[in-house]
């Protein structure tokens, strides 16, 4: 660990070596963080977040295909995958270079991924309850027709992404919980007013007669 020194020679070639107390506080609290925040292992969290996000962008491809509804019209798969992708980054991050400043942005991108997290849920759950799946009419051959076809591919890939988004409110919510809990005991990480003062060291030289 580093501790900074300060020297102070007298008139009489006393010398004071005096150690920043605030300095090594602080050194002390930055890696109690990191300490603290690895133990939530956030890096694991964020890699999560990235792979629930593309694999939500990759999997509502076949919407484009199928009937447009307000899921595809509102751009919902697309938002909230880059919000997952982006909450996980900025996760991955922290992991790597833990600060105070890194811990409020990752914290308040993870409240707004929860909250778009949720919205995206209902979106999902509204849109799935207006559409339902289309009946089943007798074409030639005994098949089905198209939209019965189309309305079951529609609804099955809704519900796979819902069942991501869902996975990411929960992995989302974990985290903005961890983050706030040490952001709440860390919290003077970066004001160490109540430090103590620095404590003195007096080497005296030899007498050279």
């Amino acid at each position: 660990m580093l501790h900074v020194m300060a020297v102070a020679v007298s008139r009489d070639l006393t010398v004071q070596v005096l150690e920043d107390v605030n300095a090594a506080k602080l050194t002390d609290r930055q890696q109690a963080l990191r300490n603290a925040i690895q133990r939530g292992e956030p890096k694991c969290l964020g890699v999560s977040q990235v792979m629930l996000g593309l694999m939500v962008m990759s999997y509502s491809i076949p919407l484009h295909f199928t009937e447009v509804t307000e899921v595809v019209r509102l751009g919902v798969p697309w938002w909230s995958g880059l919000t997952f992708i982006t909450a996980g980054v900025v996760a991955i991050i922290l992991d790597k270079n833990c600060t105070m400043k890194i811990l409020w942005v990752c914290l308040i991108v993870s409240v707004v991924s929860t909250g778009l997290s949720v919205i995206a849920v209902i979106i999902y759950s509204v849109d799935m309850d207006k559409n339902p799946e289309a009946p089943c009419i007798k074409m030639v051959y005994d098949q089905c027709n198209e939209d019965h076809y189309a309305s079951r591919v529609s609804r099955g890939v809704k519900s796979s992404l819902l069942l991501f988004t869902l996975a990411q409110t929960v992995i989302s919510a974990v985290l903005c919980f961890l983050l706030f809990k040490q952001r709440r005991s860390f919290g003077q990480y970066s004001s160490l007013n109540s430090a103590a003062p620095s404590s003195p060291t007096t080497l005296i030289p030899p007498d050279m007669d």
